[in-house]
């Protein structure tokens, strides 16, 4: 079985390929192919509330080629959802509709609660020890959803306008930074330890340059020793010896912020970085919606 699905983010545009396998001893989601656009909404919505001309223009070229991409893979289904800057830009339903005009994409904005529950639905915590306690942490361009769940339930989730592109236009006020902190130390309360999950780009980068074993967690230390590393160097560097993508070299120093952040606040030790994200989270529900209607 073959899905498809669209992230309209803040920072970039991405189009994931899966196929997914039953066998007796259960689901196998293979990913195919990983197409991402650096289109930046998020850099004209969180300054001037609106989409520009010329942004506007590329998202929708890029989903233009998305969709010839998609008819010739077959999915059985598809999905598109747009996140933080789409949510906040007062000309994001026009946009939305000259992409339907022109790509005929019909797209779902949707809010951050929305998205938080969409990433769970990777269903990571089902490998991981039912006994303890973890925190989904999806670190995007606009936004920052943490969901906590413990025995195998959510506790508690919470999305917050903390994101890596909101940040280096210094979007981002004390106040929600302070909410931030207070909602993790209340719910970390509750808890003994908590372990920590991380998605998104610039973590799953972050565990690139690890050198970790895939599967193996990152400690709260070696996170910060990443982020120190990365701060020593100016962004040209960073690009040029690093090795890391133009639009992935700036925005990489905010999110190890908010890693950092959260991982002190909530005093946890240790973070997983199965590298999925909320494209991988559409693929998961619209399988389990085609299983649903399929019985």
């Amino acid at each position: 079985m073959k899905f498809a699905a669209i992230d309209i983010g803040s920072n970039a545009v991405r189009l994931l390929f899966t196929q997914v396998f039953e066998n007796g001893k259960g689901v196998y989601f293979k990913k195919d192919a990983l197409f991402r656009v650096p289109i930046r909404l998020g850099e004209d919505v969180f300054v001037e509330q609106k989409i520009s001309a010329e942004k506007a223009h590329s998202l929708v070229e890029a989903m233009m080629a998305f969709r010839h991409l998609i008819e010739s893979y077959q999915p059985i289904a598809f999905m598109a959802c747009a996140t933080s800057a789409m949510r906040e830009a007062v000309n994001g339903a026009e946009v939305v509709a000259e992409i339907k005009r022109q790509a005929d994409i019909d797209i779902e904005i949707i809010s951050g609660q929305r998205e938080a529950d969409l990433i769970y639905l990777n269903h990571i915590a089902e490998n991981l020890n039912p006994k303890k306690a973890y925190l989904y942490i999806d670190v995007g361009g606009g936004s920052t959803e943490v969901t906590l769940f413990a025995k195998g339930k959510i506790v508690a989730s919470h999305s917050f306008n903390l994101g890596t592109v909101r940040i280096l236009e210094n979007l981002d006020p004390p106040k929600e930074w302070e909410d931030l902190k207070n909602w993790l130390r209340e719910q970390s309360s509750k808890h003994k330890s908590i372990i920590a999950i991380g998605s998104g780009g610039n973590i799953n980068k972050i565990f690139s340059l690890s050198r970790k074993k895939e599967g193996r967690p990152l400690t709260y230390n070696k996170v910060k020793d990443i982020y120190e590393m990365l701060n020593s160097y100016s962004y040209d560097d960073r690009v040029k010896f690093l090795r890391l993508r133009p639009d992935r070299a700036d925005v990489i120093i905010p999110a190890s912020k908010i890693f950092l952040s959260i991982m002190k606040w909530a005093d946890i030790k240790r973070i997983h970085i199965p590298q999925i994200g909320l494209v991988d989270g559409i693929i998961h529900m619209l399988y389990e919606k085609h299983k649903q209607n399929s019985m």
